[in-house]
């Protein structure tokens, strides 16, 4: 059994959701401060990848990437670079389908903080930065681990925008998602089958995980 749909998988998961990590967490915190029309105009934007149907964002990344629309053909010909149809394509798609899923998850942990507590440190001299690293993020760290265990795992089964962007050649692109689907349409149910098992065993504990966070959150609360 070839492991490398498993190992690019985790790989492109692991860097798209360090992306997102940090990008969901900016976004977040800035537009949670934001005023009430801004907010409203930027969190749809934010979100509409979350809603939209894979295929439809992997078209829209090919609209740009692709090596015969302006960025993917700027890209190609000045670094000789080609956006599409690499394993590392997929972090493109991959990271553009989970950034709501971090965005929303930090963005509802940032809202439930209590200010006054930020207010109090301010108050002692602690400057902007020490208050967010040091008292803001502690205090929503269950929520933003969650957010990007949950983005880790969407990650590590998307298909329909990683199919569009970076197809599927064994050895090169392809994932466990898009491995599946090609053991399938050529009759091999046995390997596909243990790939769904792979999956559902990832999946499995991705979800332990988060309910392990959820109930530790709810105990630190109480507490």
């Amino acid at each position: 059994m070839d492991w490398f749909p498993l190992l690019n998988s985790l790989r492109i998961a692991g860097i798209s959701s360090v992306i997102v990590f940090f990008a969901g967490i900016c976004a977040a915190y800035y537009i949670a401060r934001a005023p009430r029309v801004l907010k409203g105009i930027l969190d749809v934007i934010f979100t509409l990848p979350l809603v939209l149907p894979p295929t439809v964002v992997g078209y829209l990344l090919l609209r740009v990437l692709g090596p015969r629309r302006f960025f993917g053909a700027w890209v190609l010909e000045v670094f000789g670079l080609r956006l599409t149809m690499q394993w590392w394509s997929a972090i493109f798609a991959t990271t553009v389908v989970i950034f709501p899923l971090m965005y929303r998850t930090a963005r509802g942990a940032f809202e439930a903080f209590d200010e006054n507590l930020a207010f109090a440190g301010r108050t002692l001299g602690l400057s902007n930065t020490f208050v967010f690293w040091k008292i803001r993020m502690p205090y929503c760290r269950q929520g933003i681990i969650a957010g990007l265990v949950l983005s880790f795992a969407r990650a590590l089964g998307e298909y329909g925008a990683t199919s569009m962007i970076c197809g599927y050649t064994p050895g090169k692109t392809a994932t466990v998602s898009t491995t599946v689907y090609q053991l399938w349409r050529t009759d091999d149910d046995m390997l596909a089958f243990r790939w769904v098992l792979v999956n559902v065993a990832i999946s499995a504990v991705v979800l332990l995980a988060i309910n392990f966070l959820e109930k530790k959150n709810k105990r630190g609360r109480n507490d």
